[in-house]
């Protein structure tokens, strides 16, 4: 059989990634590629090899419509079901379908299915009631071998973070314990930059806006990094000068560009921006344009007819118009994903298409080569940061912050995501590392636990939830709680002693007798355990090694006393809190 397409090289190394690993597992595989990087090719590739039924989903009919054509060009025949292509055909070896319409008609779909691709996988949440978790459910009752592979550019969601486990080049997503993930493995990934340098994608030129931008750092976000819409209607109805300002540079800009894609904030500052652009040459496309509009709109875009195209939150995937080479960015988002959607529109080759100008005018500050810490920004200071595990050697990439000589000041990381094949190679899977830059110790046998954990991992018993502890503390007459805001230490001979200093003023004691070795070995539990976040553990031997260290010795979020006779004596230091309480110098 003649191939109408020959497959790039990154492209076969995935499709024979893919062929490897379910020939040895069952477990559900990623394959992460950057847009335009030609995932149809892929998909098409994998449908044209399979022997039984597979199932191809995606959120959008023009995904559908698109993954559909690329199958069909190897004079194949596949089905489409999809209510917004008006098709239903679920009869072929191969059926291409959105995630609606099959969740819609679950009924049509009890055959045995041997493999499920969903392209923009990004979108799978791990709850078990999502529409694409039923529809998998569903296919494991007919076959419980199931493979199920995933396409995406960006593998993170905002609220969850990686939305895989295990990488293939040896480390483990995500600093938690957390093993809901919609995906075990990513079997093959390709960073952006790569397409960029060998010529497969257009060079992005990120161009620093010349006029005010807008300013929505005041602004509340969503777990999702999101923003109200009516906060956002709010403050843009302030700014309608920096607006007019910015599509004046725009259309500056835009004099010798072929297309313009200008993404907004909300409906209302879309209709705005439409306002001050060239009538004849401008579309507004928004979740409620009428489907036979908004085609025709595009269509029109996409023939060159139209010169900008305004839009909201609706063409960041499924959208293919390869002469975009200018992208406005005038929305806030702390979604990678999304900014990443949004800059590849503008990246796929065209005829003369030399690079694409992007102009973010909403301060995103996103990396759009080395965004993928996977977690929620902890804080808008925090940038990715390299940190070694102490125990493996692994580097890890975690939010933190840096001086300015770039050395890592803190991070936010909790356990080391290195993978370590086993020592006696008898095919035992490689284990995560158990080393834990953060941690909450067993008060029963000592073990080192995640700091969000309940029971205890080495014994299975109860950990005190430090919510309960300070709530406890704080009702009893007797018992003082500061919320620490630092340390100080001094010697009195042979102890060290630590003041803890609370954000009002309160100051609490404690001292440790270094001629003691069971005073010195709680000392390097609680502190020479955790000396740089972890990433420098120390054993103390002596203070004078403690005093040459003393910059790097971590606060106790908060510190619990008892009073004692005419003292008060620490009984708890809480550390790496997460919970409802405040802490010291937060807003």
């Amino acid at each position: 059989m003649t191939l109408p397409f020959k497959l790039r090289p990154y492209q076969q190394e995935a499709v024979d990634a893919t062929l490897d690993h379910f020939r040895r597992s069952d477990e559900s595989a990623v394959i992460v590629l950057p847009t335009g990087a030609g995932k149809s090719l892929v998909i098409a590739e994998l449908a044209r090899l399979a022997r039984r039924k597979i199932l191809v989903l995606t959120h959008v009919k023009e995904l559908v419509e698109q993954n559909h054509a690329k199958y069909e060009s190897y004079g194949l025949t596949g089905g489409i079901f999809s209510a917004g292509l008006k098709r239903k055909e679920n009869r072929h070896q191969v059926t291409f379908a959105s995630v609606q319409s099959v969740a819609a008609n679950l009924e049509q779909f009890r055959d045995e299915y041997s493999l499920v691709i969903i392209d923009e996988c990004h979108r799978v949440s791990g709850e078990e009631t999502s529409q694409y978790q039923r529809i998998i459910e569903l296919l494991r009752q007919q076959n419980d071998s199931l493979k199920v592979l995933g396409l995406t550019a960006t593998p993170y969601r905002l609220a969850m973070g990686w939305i895989y486990r295990y990488h293939y080049r040896g480390f483990v997503r995500g600093s938690g314990e957390d093993q809901d993930k919609p995906f075990q493995h990513c079997i093959y990934e390709l960073p952006l930059s790569y397409m960029i340098n060998r010529g497969y994608l257009t060079k992005p030129e990120l161009v620093n806006a010349a006029v005010a931008q807008y300013d929505f750092s005041a602004l509340t976000q969503d777990r999702f990094g999101e923003y109200a819409e009516k906060d956002v209607n709010q403050l843009l109805s302030k700014h309608k000068r920096v607006t007019r300002a910015i599509i004046e540079q725009v259309v500056d800009m835009a004099a010798e560009r072929k297309g313009v894609m200008i993404f907004a904030a909300t409906v209302e500052h879309a209709r705005e921006i439409t306002g001050y652009l060239p009538e004849r040459e401008t579309a507004l496309v928004t979740g409620g344009t009428d489907l036979k509009d908004r085609d025709l709109l595009i269509q029109q875009f996409k023939q060159r007819q139209l010169k900008y195209l305004v839009n909201v939150s609706v063409l960041t995937t499924g959208f293919d118009a390869p002469h975009v080479d200018l992208i406005a960015i005038l929305r806030p988002t702390q979604s990678v994903s999304l900014y990443q959607q949004m800059v590849g529109r503008g990246l796929r080759l065209d005829e003369g298409k030399q690079d694409c100008l992007v102009i973010d005018y909403a301060g995103n500050h996103v990396n759009l080569h080395h965004p993928e810490v996977g977690e929620p920004k902890p804080n808008p200071d925090s940038e990715p940061v390299q940190v070694f595990c102490p125990g493996c050697g692994f580097a890890n990439i975690f939010w933190g912050k840096t001086d300015r000589d770039g050395r890592v000041i803190e991070h936010y990381g909790r356990r080391c995501q290195g993978l370590l094949e086993p020592a006696d190679g008898d095919g035992a899977c490689a284990q995560q590392c158990d080393y834990r830059f953060r941690f909450k110790e067993c008060p029963h046998c000592g073990g080192e636990n995640d700091i969000a954990a309940r029971n205890c991992g080495h014994c299975q018993q109860a950990i005190i939830d430090p919510d309960d502890q300070l709530r406890d503390a704080l009702r009893l007459k007797d018992a003082m709680v500061i919320r620490c805001a630092g340390i100080s230490l001094s010697a009195e001979g042979s102890r060290l002693r630590l003041t803890y200093h609370g954000e009002d003023g309160e100051e609490l004691k404690e001292s440790f007798d270094f001629t003691k070795p069971a005073q010195r070995t709680v000392f390097n539990k609680l502190f020479g355990r955790r000396v740089a976040n972890g990433q420098a553990p120390k054993t103390f031997g002596s203070m004078d090694e403690v005093f040459e260290s003393q910059v790097l010795l971590p606060s106790p979020d908060f510190v619990i006393a008892r009073k004692h006779k005419h003292y008060w004596q620490v009984q708890e230091r809480v550390f790496d809190y997460q919970g409802q309480y405040r802490k010291a110098n937060e807003a």
